[in-house]
């Protein structure tokens, strides 16, 4: 009985092709030969490529029975298609062919530039510098790639730093836990100028009292920078800004959540941890600040640094091959390597006489 039903099912389904004209039957055939190619091509779920896709949205222009046919495909993923080659060939319509020439990129990076790194310049300041160059815009073009400023121009910040590197002095603390989940802060005061650790110091506990301390000793024997950079936490209070200008340097604070402003400082806390505290457990304070002071020991009189044209904060001499054979001196239990040169001592043959 289920069977003569699905058997008088499928014969009224292919009755309208009966009646069809030359035309539609010719379509329908093809449709239907293509499907079965995208079947053979992966099996049960076919692999449907640039020219299939093509063929059906040719198939949807020319036939209006065209969703009749479909098995292996939805009428929307058709549709889909044709939306995507209707906008794909508009956008081949209306692309550029004539009009006002385009700028050149590298005149128009160098416009930013010019607007980004001279806040003071205005637009005809950089139009005569570009024509000094060879370079001939209008108006209108250095005006379009000038940058969005929320405030009037002033100095960057980039241009304070570089210009009182020798003056200036950065502050910040970091956080390193114990063994025993309890919380220890280290303090970093770094020279801008060679990038050099001038002093540091462990605390679990850390005040402004404290941190004033920190600054009473680390400019005992150092001068006394003319800037002090730091963030707005509270640890540098009222005490610490007392001592600071009892020392004859003014502060300058970072803008609130701008890490990049101290970036110096920032930078030499990711060496610390990269290099020195990620690879031990630290068992107290005294553990911490043994591990800290050597690590800056090294780090000012032995580690290179790319910015300071591979050489170390204080200074660290080329040796030649004719100074002797290579060495390498733990630091830090092993952690990190000196690498020297010393004398070879040539022993002399002993002799005897007969």
């Amino acid at each position: 009985m289920h069977l003569m039903r699905a058997l008088l099912l499928d014969v009224l389904a292919l009755l309208p092709s009966a009646f069809m004209g030359r035309r539609a039957l010719v379509l329908e055939n093809l449709a239907l030969r293509h499907q079965l190619l995208m079947l053979r091509r992966r099996g049960q779920r076919p692999d449907v490529l640039d020219r299939d896709r093509w063929f059906w949205i040719a198939l949807l222009r020319i036939w209006k029975h065209w969703q009749s046919t479909l098995v292996v495909l939805q009428p929307e993923t058709v549709v889909r298609w044709h939306r995507r080659g209707f906008r794909a060939y508009w956008a081949f319509k209306s692309r550029r062919r004539g009009g006002r020439p385009r700028v050149d990129p590298d005149v128009s990076r160098l416009i930013r530039h010019m607007w980004s790194a001279n806040p003071t310049w205005g637009k005809r300041r950089i139009q005569a510098e570009l024509a000094k160059l060879g370079i001939s815009v209008s108006d209108s073009t250095v005006r379009r790639y000038r940058p969005a400023r929320p405030r009037p121009p002033s100095a960057s910040w980039r241009a304070f730093l570089d210009n009182h590197l020798w003056d200036l002095v950065a502050l910040d603390f970091f956080a390193v836990p114990t063994f025993d989940f309890r919380v220890l802060y280290v303090l970093v005061i770094l020279a801008h100028h060679r990038r050099r650790m001038l002093h540091v110091n462990v605390t679990a506990h850390p005040t402004a009292t404290w941190t004033a301390q920190q600054l009473r000793e680390a400019f005992a024997e150092e001068p006394t920078p003319r800037y002090a950079l730091h963030d707005r936490d509270a640890i540098f209070g009222q005490e610490f800004r007392r001592t600071l200008a009892a020392l004859g340097a003014r502060e300058v604070l970072s803008a609130p959540a701008s890490p990049w402003q101290n970036a110096y400082c920032e930078r030499v806390i990711g060496s610390i941890r990269r290099e020195c505290v990620d690879h031990v457990i630290v068992l107290g304070e005294r553990h911490l600040l043994r591990l800290v002071r050597e690590y800056v020991s090294h780090y000012n009189a032995e580690r290179t640094h790319r910015a300071l044209d591979d050489d170390a904060p204080l200074g660290r001499p080329v040796e030649l091959p004719e100074d002797g054979s290579i060495v390498a001196e733990p630091r830090l239990d092993g952690l990190h390597h000196r690498y020297r040169r010393v004398p070879v001592t040539v022993g002399l043959p002993s002799t005897t006489g007969h």
